[in-house]
Parts: structure tokens; C-alpha cells; sequence
């Protein structure tokens, strides 16, 4: 599906650039909530025609990752999939962190200093450079939420690999729209509601074969059952063998909105969905007189800019002190240049 194809299925009012907060659902991902949100109303089904919603999602999810659906568990949020993760740790390791990272790939390692676990923050740039013989994991985002910053995943990655270290990528500011090879990384999670454009409630983790059996599954209820149809009550404790043994039991209706978004996704492809948001960040920074970048993302310090987007009605967010700017399918040009008139006005 070419983008020009795909964008009559959004319904934005002018001026939306912060899919880095929250993602605009499409229309058939949206008809999909109401129809669902009616039959609970009603009471007119059961849970089930929901949860296909899920498998769909998950299925979706590992396609666009490159990955086994088999490797992917589903959550609510990305902190909750990094529990685990957190808990593995031996007692004194030593994790790296870029100083800017976003406090859910921070602190699921930091609550465990009074095991020893020591977090290290260097500046993004330097993070691949700092990976040694002392460092047990090193978590980092894709691309950073607050600058736009696409971290060089190959660079850090080989780093890590190097010396034995675990990987874990936060990548809820690049899927959807970045391609990597996320399975050269040990962990990936990803909160669902910005690029991926579900409601807020769905959160995806890669785990590794090669690392995951030595997590525990602490947040492991009926749904991370061999068959949650039958793991209803009682023991013996009988979860899944793969990755679906950290399922966290889903909030149905998110995954049904969700479904028909990732769907789009994949029929248009991240390799388009790239293109289109990358060059329309570069229209905008050439506007402002800046180099072009490999980023949906745009942080700027004009002067002002938070009340003269507001003005014009463009809405963006502030990051870091700076105005944050972010472009996803269903932007345009005119979006821009709305944009850069009043930024430059």
C-alpha cells in the first residue's frame, strides 16, 4: 500500500507532530474499539473474539521485528516487561545507560542497588566506547525520546557482543517506522500507544531464546499458561514453554484497537512509513536551517517555540527545554510548513 493510499484512513485535525507521545489510531483500528466497547456495553459476546485481537497483534509484532511470534510476550507497559530482566541480575553487576534514557529502561535496574547493581550513565555518543569487561548489560533506546537520536545499534551491539554483555533496546521511538536487526539484541520492549499507534495498554517484549530461561516469570498468571483455557485454577504450575510464559493477561480492547494498526503498517511497510516521516523531519529542519538527520524526530531550541506552535494550533511537546516535534504516516507537507510558518514568522 503506497502512502498516499494509506493516509485517508486517519482522521487528524491539522497540525498533530507528536506521535512521540501518542500515536493517532486509523479509522478501521478505531471502528474496531467502538464495535468491541458496544458488545461489553450490551453484553452481546464473550472475551474470546477480543483475544484473537492479541494473537494478531503478537503475530503482527514479531513480522514487523523479523522475529518468531514465539519469541514475543505481551504486557501493558514496557517497565513491567523489564521486571524480570532486572530481577536475573547477578548481585554486584555493573549496567550502562545513556544519561538521557527514559526512566522505565533506568530504574527496573536501578531498584536493585541494594543487591550492588551499579548503573552507569554516559553521554548516548560515548555509550558504545564505554561497553568493557566490567559491564553485565547495557540498555538503551533505539531512538531517544527526548532528542530524536538514533543510537548506533550495530556500533553498541558489537560492543556488548565483544564482551559477553546483555542487550536490551528499548525501542518504543523506532518501530513502525526504523528498521534493525532486532534480533541481534537480547531483549527488545516496545510500548505500543506512540508509532504503533494502539491505545495506551499495550506493551511488546523480543526475549531471546538464548537469555530468557534465565528469567523468572514473576508476573506469571493464567494467560502465560501452556493453555490459558485451562490454567484457570490451581496447581501444578504449568506455564508456557516459550516466551509467552511473561505474558502479563492483556487489556483486550487495546489489543483491538491495535490489530488493525499494525495490519497498515505492514501492508504499507516500514521501508515507505521511513521515507515518508524522515523526509518530512528533514523538510522541517531545512526550514529552520539545519543539517538533515535520519530521524522522525526534531528537537529545537527556537526561541519561543513552545507558545508560537501553540498559537498557530500545532501540537508538539516539550523535551529536555526544547520544543519536540514528531512526524508519522499520517502527516503531510502542510503539517511542515504550517509549522515553519509559525516557528519563523
Amino acid at each position: 500500500m503506497e502512502i498516499v493510499d494509506a493516509q485517508p484512513l486517519w482522521d487528524p485535525r491539522p497540525g498533530y507532530l507528536n506521535t512521540s507521545s501518542y500515536g493517532l489510531p486509523p479509522r478501521p483500528a478505531f471502528s474496531a474499539l467502538e464495535v468491541a466497547l458496544d458488545d461489553w456495553r450490551h453484553g452481546r459476546t464473550s472475551w474470546e473474539g477480543w483475544d484473537e485481537s492479541t494473537k494478531a497483534s503478537r503475530t503482527s509484532f514479531a513480522t514487523m521485528l523479523g522475529v518468531p511470534a514465539t519469541d514475543v510476550a505481551v504486557a501493558s507497559t514496557v517497565s513491567g516487561l523489564l521486571g524480570p530482566v532486572g530481577a536475573a541480575l547477578p548481585d554486584g553487576a555493573r549496567v550502562l545507560v545513556p544519561d538521557i534514557e527514559f526512566t522505565s529502561n533506568v530504574f527496573p535496574w536501578a531498584v536493585h542497588a541494594d543487591r550492588g547493581v551499579e548503573v552507569v550513565a554516559v553521554s548516548p555518543d560515548k555509550l558504545a566506547g564505554a561497553i568493557d569487561e566490567r559491564t553485565t548489560l547495557v540498555a538503551f533506546s533505539a531512538v531517544q525520546s527526548s532528542t530524536g537520536e538514533v543510537a548506533a545499534y550495530d556500533e553498541i551491539v558489537a560492543a556488548a557482543r565483544a564482551v559477553g554483555a546483555m542487550v536490551v533496546v528499548d525501542a518504543t521511538q523506532a518501530i513502525g517506522w526504523l528498521h534493525r536487526d532486532w534480533a541481534a539484541a537480547d531483549v527488545v520492549v516496545v510500548g505500543a500507544y506512540k508509532w504503533l499507534m494502539a491505545p495506551r495498554g499495550v506493551a511488546y517484549a523480543y526475549l531471546s531464546p538464548a537469555v530468557r530461561d534465565g528469567f523468572r516469570p514473576l508476573q506469571a498468571g493464567w494467560y502465560a499458561g501452556d493453555d490459558p483455557h485451562t490454567s484457570y485454577y490451581g496447581l501444578p504450575l504449568r506455564l508456557a514453554e516459550d516466551a509467552r510464559r511473561f505474558d502479563v493477561s492483556p487489556a483486550w480492547f487495546c489489543f483491538v484497537g491495535q490489530a488493525p494498526a499494525l495490519q497498515i503498517l505492514l501492508d504499507v511497510g516500514v521501508d515507505r512509513v521511513n521515507a515518508h516521516n524522515v523526509g518530512l523531519a528533514n523538510r522541517f529542519r531545512a526550514g529552520l536551517g539545519l543539517a538533515p538527520s535520519d530521524s522522525a524526530i526534531v528537537s529545537t531550541d527556537v526561541a519561543d517555540a513552545e507558545a508560537k506552535l501553540k498559537a498557530a494550533g500545532i501540537r508538539a511537546a516539550v523535551r529536555g527545554g526544547k520544543v519536540r516535534v514528531s512526524f508519522h504516516l499520517y502527516s503531510t507537507t502542510a503539517d511542515v510548513d504550517s509549522a515553519l510558518a509559525a516557528l519563523t514568522r
